[in-house]
């Protein structure tokens, strides 16, 4: 296996070894502009490491977070599978917390207010905290209080002095972007009111590994988490994790529960023990496991290229759907362009219009679907595929079919 050092962003740790190798990418959601498309496209390398110390799988930080998330692409409020969530999630911690009115609520990374307006509606007090000004400027115009900044330890300070602690502290897919989780995590320590409760959900790694989700790689995510690595994190910086969710979204997440560690009142939960165990079972803490995730990465590029050239020689015409960070890095491993792809398609009007990073795809409004009847639509965005085969069910009319690429090419009945 090659070799490769850096320190580990969590012990610090001298970090050698290549968990998988993607060539080089652009950033995801730098969609291009018409009038960009003869301008210079800056690329990194997309290389994941896995530390032996902590097995924290990550990249190297080589883009500044205020280059990727200050002016942002995703709006997560596009997505009605995603938005069901948040609002199921809602409902559920509001009593299992005992929220009231009398409670705050703070979100990190709060997007365009998707999850907290369901806290809004209940007249509970919320603060959504988010990074990208143009994305929090659609939460206030939902009313929803947002301020404008990266979270940390200083933030945290600054919005403890202002508004008070956080009875109950979320982020949704956050803790994998942050490229100093030291930082990050003790400004959860520091903002978390007595009693109060951390909620936290990220893609799980065992899920990466066991489904080939290397697409989900991308430099926006600096960090690849198992239940094993959090807890060490967490428990650095005072917190312990007290229970755990697997749960369906992003390819199989976790939802994890932290409280202050000097609360002994929330016993650790047995569904913890029980993933604590599956994953030292499955071999999180060994280097055998992340030494083979590489070969099978290639493997699936082979079969999804071959089914596109096979596709072509057919006079069969194959079009994306979506625009997510997911599918920008697939796309650009695999090399793939309009010679395969004729377009893509997404709902967000701040995609539309635009072209894919890299490989400089059109992305279109999914009416164009209809009236182009391509024969097959590779849906990017994997994990809403029963979302968009629902919504999107017509292609069917003509005899079209919907195609997945993970965790390898498969046409879907």
């Amino acid at each position: 296996m090659k070799k490769f050092e850096l320190n580990c962003r969590f012990c610090h740790s001298k970090v050698e070894h290549i968990f998988t190798d993607l060539g080089m990418s652009p950033l995801c959601q730098n969609h291009i502009k018409t009038e960009e498309l003869n301008k210079y496209e800056p690329f990194f390398p997309l290389k994941a490491y896995v530390c032996t110390e902590c097995y924290l799988v990550q990249l190297d930080e080589y883009v500044a977070p205020d280059d990727i998330f200050s002016d942002y692409d995703y709006f997560s409020s596009y997505s009605s599978s995603w938005v069901a969530h948040a609002k199921r999630y809602v409902d559920m911690i509001t009593d299992k917390a005992s929220l009231g009115t009398d409670s705050l609520v703070v979100e990190i990374a709060s997007n365009d207010g998707y999850l907290l307006q369901h806290f809004v509606s209940k007249k509970i007090p919320v603060l959504g905290i988010e990074p990208a000004a143009n994305v929090a400027e659609a939460a206030k115009k939902k009313n929803i209080r947002t301020t404008v900044k990266f979270f940390g330890k200083n933030t945290a300070e600054q919005v403890k002095e202002e508004y008070g602690p956080a009875d109950l502290l979320l982020g949704n897919n956050v803790l994998a972007h942050v490229p100093d989780i030291n930082d990050f995590v003790s400004g959860m320590k520091t903002l978390l009111n007595s009693g109060g409760t951390i909620t936290m959900e990220f893609p799980h790694l065992l899920k990466l590994i066991d489904e080939n989700q290397f697409d989900t790689i991308y430099h926006e995510h600096f960090s690849y988490l198992s239940l094993h690595t959090v807890e060490k994190i967490f428990q650095h910086h005072g917190l312990t994790l007290f229970d755990v969710e697997e749960i369906p979204t992003h390819g199989g997440s976790l939802r994890i529960y932290a409280r202050h560690s000097e609360e002994n009142h929330r016993e650790v939960s047995q569904r913890l023990l029980d993933l604590r165990e599956l994953e030292f079972s499955r071999g999180l803490n060994q280097l055998s496991i992340y030494q083979e995730f590489n070969e099978k990465v290639k493997e699936t590029k082979r079969k999804l290229l071959s089914f596109l050239i096979e596709k072509q020689r057919e006079g069969k015409q194959v079009v994306g759907y979506g625009a997510p960070g997911k599918g920008n890095t697939l796309l650009n491993y695999c090399g793939i362009r309009q010679d395969f792809l004729a377009y893509t398609t997404d709902l967000s009007p701040q995609k539309q219009g635009k072209y894919t990073p890299g490989t400089r795809i059109p992305i279109l409004n999914p009416e164009v679907i209809k009236q182009t009847k391509p024969d097959y639509v590779l849906i990017l965005p994997w994990n809403l595929a029963e979302e968009i085969t629902q919504q999107h069910a017509y292609i069917r009319e003509w005899g079209g079919k919907f195609v997945v690429p993970i965790p390898e090419v498969k046409v879907l009945p």
